[in-house]
């Protein structure tokens, strides 16, 4: 039965070549699998459909022939099941079939960060290192004003010998003899179902395009080494428990001809009893007696900038809040801060003396 490689890939007949690239990578994307759920015989599918219907010769062939095209004396060849998948795995940037080109890098490289790199020739991708996550724990008043932290951790970095060269002090670095210095190597396979041409990180360079003499006898060439760094982390006044700091090409080196990683720092704040932040704002409570919210005083709370006087007025009611002006937390990457709201709760005793309670009823007959 002739298969509909437009149904396959859920286009219709009259698709852009952009289309059927963008739902090709959506299904691609979905049934891939190396990811959790994906099935290869769709995936299969998928990808006969769209080495088809991505080259513009072969749609030709197939719109007027049918799937069936190849032994119609159509346009042939292409590549194999294990080539594709050698390509969307990283194994190359593209491959080549009966004289037409797929370049899968930009596929699959988005897709999975697999890397890839057009067959075509050029400097292949610089290798990375690793990310590096560090978790600090700060106070409440370290977050709210902002503080200069000291950490130190193990990681991959640069030779300390060869400074990340992988080059032996004095031996010349040249041009890698097996990639020409373009980082990639180019392999071309016959396969029976035509030529198939694959670009790969060449293995002799690692991807450098450069190649030392003599390898660094510190890190067997490799031009990166387990050590302890040390940074000084400038913590921002204002960030809250989640917020992360980066600090670009300080995490783990990538070693000869690569690119170090980047350092996250994430931060805890620890918690302050009688305090609760809301954005940039503190409330905080404070117990005032009945006398003292009938007839008025002036009394101390606690703020960020320690003891504060506080004005509680004549006839002040229960839970009224009072708001205390720059009081709260540095506004984060901002100028000022924000303010501090006091709620005053009015502590009403268990117990009442004689004398009090002649009061109490005394002021209950004037009210």
């Amino acid at each position: 039965m002739s298969k509909d490689y437009y149904k396959t890939l859920g286009v219709e007949k009259g698709a852009s070549q952009d289309e059927i690239k963008k739902a090709f990578r959506k299904l691609a994307h979905k049934h891939h699998p190396d990811k959790p759920g994906g099935d290869e015989a769709t995936f299969k599918e998928v990808n006969e459909a769209y080495q088809v219907l991505g080259d513009e010769t072969k749609r030709k062939q197939f719109d007027q022939y049918g799937s069936d095209f190849q032994q119609q004396g159509g346009f042939g060849g292409g590549a194999g099941w294990e080539d594709f998948m050698n390509a969307a795995r990283g194994g190359g940037g593209g491959f080549q079939g009966g004289g037409a080109q797929f370049d899968f890098g930009d596929i699959f490289g988005d897709m999975f960060g697999f890397g890839g790199g057009s067959a075509r020739g050029g400097q292949g991708r610089s290798r990375r290192g690793n990310d590096v996550q560090v978790d600090i724990e700060l106070t409440f008043e370290d977050a709210a004003f902002g503080v200069e932290r000291d950490i130190t951790l193990q990681k991959q970095n640069d030779c300390d010998v060869c400074t990340g060269s992988g080059a032996e002090p004095g031996s010349e670095v040249k041009s890698c003899a097996e990639c020409g210095g373009r980082g990639q190597v180019i392999r071309v396979q016959q396969t029976i179902l035509g030529a198939m041409q694959t670009a790969a990180t060449c293995p002799t360079c690692r991807g450098a395009g450069k190649k030392a003499e003599k390898a660094c006898k510190h890190c067997g060439g490799v031009g990166m080494v387990r050590s302890e760094s040390s940074y000084k982390i400038k913590i921002p006044g204002g960030i809250d428990t989640g917020g992360v700091i980066k600090l670009t090409g300080k995490g783990e080196s990538a070693g000869s001809g690569g690119q170090a990683g980047d350092l996250y720092v994430q931060v805890h704040v620890k918690p302050k009893v009688g305090f609760q932040r809301h954005d940039f704002d503190i409330y905080t409570e404070v117990a005032i007696t009945f006398a003292q919210a009938a007839l008025g005083d002036k009394i101390d709370i606690e703020t960020l900038d320690g003891k504060k006087k506080l004005v509680i007025p004549e006839g002040t009611q229960p839970s009224q809040k009072f708001k205390l002006k720059n009081l709260g937390v540095t506004r984060l990457h901002r100028t000022g801060r924000g303010d501090q709201y006091v709620t005053v709760n009015v502590v009403v005793p268990k117990k009442l003396s004689k004398k009090a309670k002649n009061l109490v009823e005394e002021l209950k007959s004037e009210l």
